[in-house]
């Protein structure tokens, strides 16, 4: 790898991975040399792009671009244009498709260029005074662009521009800002690239009396509570991944409708377009939830048959903004974009106020190929799976069965909750998950499963990271096994608070929110499914509490099923065989062969291979459960509609049902 190339990945990941400059797919870098220049393929995320990421152009060829005929049709223009970039790459095989703006790019003398979005430079940008305040601030030696429809035209306007700067100066500019767009800033190294984004940072902040920072704030009750139901409300036509989120700036603009319309009704830039559309709704009804999700069922409904789509940013008055799309990935960019844009418009106050996209300009970036192009291979295809954007909680999920679970319905297209007590295992199992190029997403969220408050707390957090709940797993359970002599009351009852009581509270805090769905959208099923045992089957020696507290959860998911069915969630329990190779039977110091060793459960066992070997000659299929084998029981009840309240049994023939 050339040691340039290197520097060029550096610095791409460098602003790629910070939001205040980049956010999803935005943004390009560029290295050129003497034959060939390399720049961010179209759709490639800066903050983790490595070699392959870059799309190798002759600049031989890039330099007859301009010089080409093409036609007056905009959207004719820009195709033929897009053929001639294809035209001039150097490895066509590879699929990349150089940027939009590689010509701009091959424009500047210097080796390195590196356009960003930075927030702060377009609040300047997309304000009424941009081009007085830019001389004002920067002098003459930046280059201002007045807005153009991004394209060929606005590259030969900047062509031109970059000329008369270099016949003025004698060099070409290093910084060129563009009004509603962003910024370019060009140099011969990367550590003067670096400093020229510091100093125009310093400059920028310097002329506000105070620089106005974003502070996200909790989300309301009541913003929690309507976000199930919107979110299917615009699961119409396929079931979508949702999230409510407020914050200081955002609360500035939605006081009223007439502090929403003036300030971020209307986009300001490109890149607010290609991933938010160019119109968001304003619920002004904020007295109940009740009359929020009303007021929210008939703009959708006047949206979708007005534009044909469903709208994909929702701001409620006084509360906070809503953002739903077709993925956990997607929804995760339209977060950043919203509080991008209202930071936007909150810094362009102090530059006379914001200066929005007009309605002719929206248009055209909204029907432009290659923005759309970008946006599709940005978020990708969403994996299809059994349970795809379905928000799915598993209790006891940092490790184990738990995990094993959690880890297969990822892998299915799943939203993962990894709840759990352990927050060092939780945390490094979900971040594990979210290291995959997939765009669903996990998340740990610690709970006592014993204790009603954080159960809540769980089901409320779960609502505000994907937009509501399809399925709970109640799995969390502890074994401390013993006789009669052996067994204090207070273990006995601790053992019947997380196996017995854990369960009843995650069914308890789940139904509010199923049932909310279900009165929205009344064919969609949902599932409480308990992780049970073949102990909640048939008694088992010197464990009976254990066992005694998954006969009562069968007892509990027969009377549940009964109760939720009418609101079409299903109620069922997985009854598993031993789950041998997991801690909770091979942990060497709290494991179950040194419990039934220590405890003379198995007669005559010596050692804890013994004790295994005891274990295993009863289940006639010779081994013990695994993940996928209670996966597969998990898929059956999810998949089926007709069936509830039953306890099935994965026991490898151990445990048969009469």
């Amino acid at each position: 790898m050339k040691p340039e190339i290197k520097n060029l990945i550096d610095v791409s990941r460098f602003y790629g991975q910070k939001k205040e400059y980049v956010i999803a797919g935005g943004g390009n870098t560029s290295f050129k040399d003497e034959k060939h220049l390399w720049i961010k393929a179209s759709g490639v995320n800066l903050g983790d792009i490595d070699e392959n990421g870059f799309c190798v152009l002759d600049r031989q060829k890039l330099n007859e671009i301009p010089n080409q005929e093409f036609s007056d049709d905009p959207v004719k223009r820009e195709d033929e244009v897009k053929n001639a970039l294809l035209k001039s790459r150097v490895n066509p095989d590879l699929g990349l498709r150089p940027s939009v703006e590689t010509s701009l790019h091959n424009l500047f003398s210097y080796k390195f260029v590196v356009h960003t979005h930075s927030t702060l430079v377009n609040g300047l940008m997309c304000s009424n005074q941009a081009e007085q305040k830019t001389i004002e601030i920067f002098g003459e030696e930046v280059l201002y662009i007045p807005y153009s429809d991004p394209g060929f035209v606005l590259f030969k306007i900047i062509a031109e521009k970059i000329e008369e700067y270099n016949k003025k100066f004698n060099r070409d500019p290093q910084i060129v800002l563009i009004q509603n767009h962003g910024i370019f800033v060009a140099a011969n190294s990367v550590d003067e690239i670096n400093a020229i984004y510091s100093d125009v940072a310093k400059k920028l902040k310097g002329t506000f009396d105070q620089f106005p920072e974003n502070i996200e704030e909790p989300v309301s009750k009541k913003l929690t509570g309507v976000v199930p139901a919107i979110r299917m409300l615009l699961s119409e036509e396929k079931l979508k991944v949702a999230t409510a989120f407020s914050s200081s700036v955002i609360k500035n603009f939605i006081s009223g409708k007439e502090a929403f319309k003036a300030g971020i009704s209307r986009p300001f830039n490109p890149d607010q377009m290609v991933y938010c559309l160019s119109e968001y709704l304003f619920v002004e009804s904020s007295s109940s939830e009740e009359e929020i999700i009303e007021e929210t069922r008939t703009k959708i409904a006047e949206f979708k048959s007005r534009r044909g789509i469903f709208p994909k940013i929702i701001f409620v008055q006084n509360e906070g903004a809503i953002a739903a799309e077709d993925s956990s990935v997607s929804v995760g960019h339209l977060k950043d974009m919203v509080n991008d844009f209202c930071q936007i418009s909150n810094f362009s106050e102090n530059f006379g106020g914001p200066h929005p996209l007009t309605g002719e300009q929206a248009a055209f970036i909204e029907n432009w190929e290659v923005e759309n192009y970008r946006k599709k291979v940005m978020l990708g295809s969403q994996q299809m799976g059994r349970v795809e954007n379905k928000s799915i909680i598993v209790t006891g999920a940092a490790q184990g069965f738990g995990a094993g679970i959690a880890e297969i319905l990822f892998n299915q297209g799943a939203n993962i909750v990894v709840a759990d007590l352990n927050e060092e295992k939780g945390n490094e199992f979900a971040e594990q998950l979210n290291t995959r190029k997939t765009k669903n997403r996990a998340r740990f969220i610690k709970v006592n499963v014993a204790e009603a408050a954080s159960v809540e707390s769980m089901v409320s957090e779960t609502v505000l990271s994907f937009g509501g709940l399809d399925v709970l797993i109640s799995n969390a359970g502890i074994l401390h096994a013993g006789s009669l002599d052996e067994m204090d009351q207070k273990t006995f009852e601790l053992m019947t608070r997380v196996n017995y009581t854990g369960y009843f509270l995650c069914a308890k805090y789940a139904k509010p929110v199923m049932r909310l769905q279900h009165s929205i959208r009344p064919n969609h099923f949902m599932d409480i499914i308990q992780i049970n045992s073949k102990s909640g089957l048939k008694g088992s020696n010197k464990n009976f509490a254990y066992a005694g507290g998954k006969f009562g959860g069968i007892g509990l998911t027969q009377s549940f099923a009964l109760e939720l069915m009418p609101f079409n969630i299903k109620v069922n329990s997985i009854c598993p065989g031993n789950f041998f190779d997991g801690p909770l039977w091979s942990d060497p110091e709290k494991g179950l062969f040194v419990q039934y060793l220590n405890a003379g459960k198995v007669p005559g066992a010596k050692t804890i291979a013994d004790v295994k070997a005891f274990y295993e000659v009863q289940v006639p299929a010779g081994r013990g459960c695994t993940p996928e084998d209670v996966a597969k029981a998990i898929f059956y009840v999810i998949d089926q509609h007709y069936e509830t309240g039953q306890a099935v049994p994965v026991t490898g023939g151990q445990n048969m049902l009469k």
